[in-house]
This record gives structure tokens, C-alpha cells and sequence, in this order.
């Protein structure tokens, strides 16, 4: 009997811890995955979840429809990242700009380039070159010294990189990129983008030193009036009205030049450093501007360049050695002649100023 109860005893001590250990089983088991297991994870991503408030994804007092419609109208929201501007999730102007950009802007360069290039070869063979109409005299006359001709070359070699790079990134995608294929585009577009953004400085420098240069002799004169109504002689052979050390026509390049040199280095430090002294909307109108004022430029100087090498005989060498022929100086630049060897010239037919 007592053997009994003995063994009862022992029977229901295991039983209770048996049944201890059970309950105990699930709860360790818990433990061990939340050591890292991903079960546990959702769990706890679950728990978190439950415990987080809510975020808000609407305007509080907004509807639905009105929250869009600000979004879409460029309403900045708020962000805890550094950037800011990161808050605006749709900016409209962009669509604007990119219209312009694409549509107006590169049509209407397109005409101003081809027009002006079309017009030259016209005048070319129509007038021919410009030849000097006295005897040459086999003598010269200093025009630049070697610094002045420095800073003309400085100028003159930037603005061409300049123009290169620039219309290769309004039109090379449409133009050159077919030909070339993408590899040797990327790698032109790439390093013409690093050649652009340095030699901008270059050229403002240039433009600078050209004004402190030669501004005081492109104040416009009463001889100016005088040349442009005679066409500077372009048209007329043996007509060559007076002009001092830059006639009327060099007179609108130089300007053109120096303001339009100025407004595209100002435009060109807004681009380089965006955010840095103007806003999203601000750059997309400076990036216009600035495409529009080099489009205008490279026409200019387009002539400027064929009027100062194949179109005019004895012009480049102003540029050249600095060294020109004293026929020609009197017959396009005769008042200058006259302030710097004292000779007294007849201004008639045979002495005048077409544009350099």
C-alpha cells in the first residue's frame, strides 16, 4: 500500500514537469528567433507597425484632388533631407523651358546660322574679295602690337571652342550623334563640356582686356554716320569712305562683343554654379538667354571672321604680324593713317573702311 502511494507520488511529479516544460517550450523557442531570424523580424516589423502613428498622406484640409493639383502647380512640401528643393516633386516651368528650349529656341538658331552663312557665300560671289584699289606701296604700318593681337587671339581661339561645344549641345544629339555613333559623341560631348566650363573664363578675360583696349577708339563718330550710309564700301568698288582706327562696321562688332561677351559670362557663372546665386526658374531663363545671345554672337562673328580673311585682301595680316600694307590702311582706315604718320590723305573714291 505504501508502495503504492509511492509510485503515484513519482507519477505526478513527472507529469507536473512535463507539463511545465510545455509551456515553457514556446516561449524559448520565440526567444531564439528573435536572435535574428526573420520570422521574428516580421513579427517585430508587425509589433512596430502597430505602435508607429500613421503617416499622413494627404494635406491636412486638403482633399485628395487639391493636394495633386498644388503638386502639379510646383507647391514645395517638406523633406528632412538637406536638399530642400527635394520637396518639390513636379516643377512646371521645367515643361516650359524644355518647349522653348527644343522648339523656338533651335528653330529659329537654325535659321539665324544657316541665313547668315547662306548670305556670305552670296556675297562672295557676287562681289568677290575686296582687293586693294591703289598701287601698293610695299611699305607697312604697324596696326596691333603683339600684346593687343595676344588678347584678340585669346578672345577669338575660347569664343570658337566656345561655339563648338555650345551648338553641340543644342544640335549634336540631332546632327552629329547619327554620324558618329553614341561612343565618340559621348567622349566629344564630354570633354567639349569640360572645354566649355574653363575656357568660359578665358574668354571673359578676353573680352575684358579688350575692352579696357580699344574702347575709347569705338565711340561713335559723325565718320560713322558717313560709312554706313555708303555701306562702308562693301558694295561699291573704289569707294572708301574715312574712318579712324575702327570704322563703323568694326565699331558694332566690338560692342556686340563686349556686351554680348559680358551678358554671356554672367549667364555662364549662373550655369556653372547652379543654386549658387539663382533659383531652378531663374537658370532655365539664364540658360536660355545664354543660348540665344551665343546664337546672335556666332553670326556676328561669322561675318567678322570671313571679313577679316578670304573676303577682304590685307585684312588678316592686322591680326597676322600686326603688319599692313599703307595702301591699304589709307584706303580703309585714312584718318588713322593721317593721327599716326602725320600724312595729309585726300578722302575721296580711292580711301574708305569696309568692315574688318
Amino acid at each position: 500500500m505504501e508502495g503504492h502511494r509511492m509510485k503515484a507520488a513519482i507519477a505526478a511529479l513527472l507529469l507536473g514537469i512535463g507539463l511545465a516544460a510545455g509551456a515553457a517550450l514556446p516561449a524559448a523557442a520565440q526567444s531564439s528567433v528573435r536572435v535574428g531570424g526573420p520570422v521574428d523580424q516580421q513579427a517585430d516589423t508587425r509589433q512596430i507597425d502597430r505602435e508607429a502613428p500613421p503617416v499622413p498622406t494627404q494635406v491636412p484640409g486638403k482633399s485628395v484632388a487639391e493636394g495633386w493639383h498644388g503638386i502639379r502647380l510646383g507647391e514645395q512640401g517638406t523633406v528632412s533631407i538637406p536638399n530642400k528643393q527635394a520637396g518639390v516633386l513636379i516643377q512646371s516651368e521645367g515643361e516650359a523651358w524644355r518647349a522653348v528650349r527644343n522648339g523656338p529656341l533651335s528653330q529659329y538658331g537654325t535659321w539665324v546660322l544657316a541665313g547668315i552663312m547662306a548670305l556670305l557665300v552670296l556675297f562672295f560671289l557676287v562681289r568677290g574679295r575686296i582687293r586693294i584699289d591703289g598701287e601698293k606701296t610695299g611699305r607697312t604700318i604697324q596696326r596691333f602690337n603683339a600684346f593687343e593681337r595676344g588678347v584678340h587671339w585669346l578672345t577669338a581661339g575660347s569664343f570658337v571652342v566656345l561655339a563648338i561645344s555650345g551648338l553641340n549641345v543644342l544640335y549634336g544629339r540631332y546632327t552629329l550623334l547619327p554620324l558618329i555613333g553614341p561612343e565618340p559623341f559621348a567622349a566629344f560631348t564630354h570633354y567639349g563640356k569640360l572645354a566649355h566650363n574653363f575656357l568660359g573664363f578665358a574668354f571673359i578675360l578676353g573680352v575684358a582686356l579688350i575692352f579696357v583696349l580699344w574702347a575709347r577708339h569705338n565711340i561713335p563718330s559723325r565718320h560713322d554716320l558717313t560709312w554706313f550710309l555708303k555701306a562702308g564700301g562693301l558694295f561699291s568698288k573704289g569707294v572708301h569712305p574715312p574712318a579712324h582706327k575702327f570704322n563703323g562696321g568694326q565699331k558694332i562688332i566690338f560692342w556686340s562683343t563686349v556686351v554680348g561677351g559680358a551678358a554671356l559670362g554672367f549667364t555662364g557663372v549662373q550655369l556653372i554654379f547652379p543654386f549658387s546665386f539663382a533659383t531652378l526658374e531663374e537658370l532655365q531663363l539664364y540658360q536660355l538667354l545664354h543660348a540665344a545671345i551665343a546664337i546672335i554672337m556666332i553670326a556676328i562673328i561669322l561675318a567678322h571672321i570671313y571679313i577679316g580673311s578670304v573676303g577682304m585682301e590685307g585684312a588678316f595680316d592686322a591680326m597676322g604680324d600686326g603688319q599692313v600694307e599703307l595702301q591699304w590702311a589709307r584706303e580703309h582706315h585714312s584718318l588713322w593713317v593721317e593721327e599716326v604718320t602725320g600724312e595729309k590723305i585726300s578722302h575721296g573714291h580711292h580711301h574708305g573702311t569696309p568692315a574688318e
